[in-house]
């Protein structure tokens, strides 16, 4: 079978689910009218969809082969397009979110079953570019997500965001009938099920993604019901190792780890994609509350970056046959750790131009680590567990992004209150700079017209105002200073990783 018409097939519904994690976002308010639901309410809609996600992704490998992974694949498409359609015609928001588990079900294989694809259908020496049309995908769907996201809403309705993916899931299934021939070490196999892995599994990771997902709004640990989950989540999880470690055929096979190469690679990832999905949060929320941006302009910083990126990673993909993968994984690291630290010299003076860079170069930085990165961590796996690691490598790079999120945006608050506790100690009347800024600001609201009685109150709010700007920038400053520093102490584990498989002596086609 042709590789192209191979690698076409998997990706188009890999696509749209990535699509579709994103595309949500943006219609979460329009959602919440339509179905008269409070904001607490509805943003089950999204943590429902991440939780069924990142159950079924570390069970992707196990179920491909206890059902035949063409088959597998087949009804994840079918799944999540059908529950694309039910959650378009929702009619209430308890259904939306039974139907959102659903497409977090049909969708969270994809991802890794189509990775695990890939790299079997190229041969060692082309995974780079098997990486780089992967990763593209994964770049392309959070750029163009909220953009087709806010389009549809606007012009339609939030329905039609569900709707889209149902012709696109028909597509799908008819080309993976066609073109996706199982190898026969993927094909159905007879097991017995392991009934207490797949329990503690689901507990443990839907707990964690909740935790995760709810903990900032809830302040962590100072809420019994994010307390209990954790908890719950901590303890499962254990237990879940310990069954894997003894079962005859576990859902998991954490022996996968033994591989230092893919040890190694699964940290990196967890640790890049905690930086990435934390800048990309923490830049919009800086644009939009400190700057005065709107969606679109804070969208259209966000832009570019994706963009490089997906002009890099073909770039990485041709050379990681000719230079040394793991030189060109440090200097993707330590390139975008410059660009987070760009990011950290933000001030309220920043114009457009000044934003935009730092975004394009980490967008050259993540084109040229995620091709290396993936290429070092799999290409030595077996073919007949490559499914297995996949699902792994594709779980830590979601939860990565979960704890980055939710890590960075607590980090976010308690800094900010941090610098406010110092700012406000010097704002009294004996300190110099408060002295001197007093009778600008009061002369420049008597021209505008503020009364006399007035104006010591108005001069003191625009001040504290002002105050809180600053103590809100320095928190950014803050938290853009440590990601980078964290993505740059990465670079010792590419040490610890073997160069990989680079000849063409197994095609890998089937």
């Amino acid at each position: 079978m042709n590789k192209w018409i191979v690698a076409i097939t998997v990706m188009l519904p890999t696509l749209i689910v990535i699509v579709d994690s994103a595309v949500v976002n943006v219609s979460l308010d329009h959602i919440r009218g339509s179905l008269s639901a409070g904001i607490d309410e509805s943003t089950w809609t999204l943590t429902s969809y991440l939780a069924s996600n990142a159950i079924i992704i570390p069970m992707t490998g196990w179920l491909s082969r206890l059902f035949g992974r063409k088959r597998y694949l087949i009804f994840s498409i079918s799944l999540f397009t059908f529950s694309s359609f039910m959650c378009g015609s929702s009619w209430n928001l308890q259904s939306l979110v039974f139907f959102r588990i659903l497409q977090g079900i049909g969708g969270g294989a994809l991802q890794p079953i189509s990775q695990a694809i890939l790299l079997e259908t190229f041969p060692p020496h082309q995974h780079g570019m098997a990486m780089a049309i992967f990763g593209i995908g994964i770049m392309f769907g959070p750029i163009i997500g909220p953009l087709m996201g806010g389009w549809i809403t606007d012009n339609w309705s939030w329905h039609w965001i569900f709707y889209i993916n149902v012709p696109i899931g028909f597509i799908s299934i008819l080309m993976a009938l066609f073109f996706i021939i199982d190898p026969p070490y993927m094909e159905r196999l007879k097991m017995k099920i392991d009934y207490w892995g797949l329990l503690f599994l689901i507990i443990g990771i839907g707990c964690l993604q909740v935790v995760l997902d709810k903990g900032q709004r809830e302040d962590w640990f100072s809420s019994s019901f994010i307390t209990w989950l954790g908890y719950i989540s901590i303890s499962s999880l254990i237990m879940f190792i310990l069954v894997e470690f003894f079962a005859e055929n576990p859902i998991v096979n954490l022996r996968t780890f033994k591989n230092l190469s893919f040890t190694s690679g699964n940290i990196i990832m967890f640790f890049i994609f905690f930086n990435l999905f934390s800048s990309v949060v923490l830049l919009p929320i800086y644009l939009q509350t400190l700057m005065g941006y709107t969606s679109f302009l804070a969208g259209l910083v966000l832009g570019p970056g994706g963009i490089v990126s997906m002009i890099a990673m073909p770039i990485a993909g041709k050379l990681v046959t000719k230079i040394n993968p793991k030189a060109i994984l440090a200097f993707g690291i330590a390139v975008a750790s410059y660009s987070i630290y760009l990011m950290s010299q933000f001030n309220l003076q920043a114009d457009f131009n000044t934003i935009v860079w730092p975004r394009v170069v980490m967008g050259v930085g993540m084109g040229f680590l995620f091709i290396p990165l993936t290429t070092l961590t799999l290409s030595d796996i077996r073919k007949e567990e490559m499914g297995n690691a996949s699902a792994i490598f594709n779980l830590l790079r979601n939860l990565g992004g979960s704890f980055g999120v939710a890590i960075v945006t607590t980090m976010l608050t308690r800094r900010a209150q941090f610098h406010q506790v110092h700012l406000v100690e010097r704002l009294t009347p004996f300190d110099r700079n408060f002295q001197l800024a007093l009778p600008q600001i009061s002369q420049m609201l008597q021209d505008r017209g503020f009364t006399p009685s007035s104006l010591n109150q108005g001069s003191l709010s625009l001040i504290y105002n002002q105050l809180i700007r600053e103590a809100s920038m320095l928190s950014f400053n803050d938290a853009f200073f440590i990601l980078s520093i964290m993505l740059i102490l990465t670079i010792p584990f590419v040490l610890l990783m073997k160069k990989g498989k680079t000849d063409a002596s197994d095609s890998g086609i089937h």
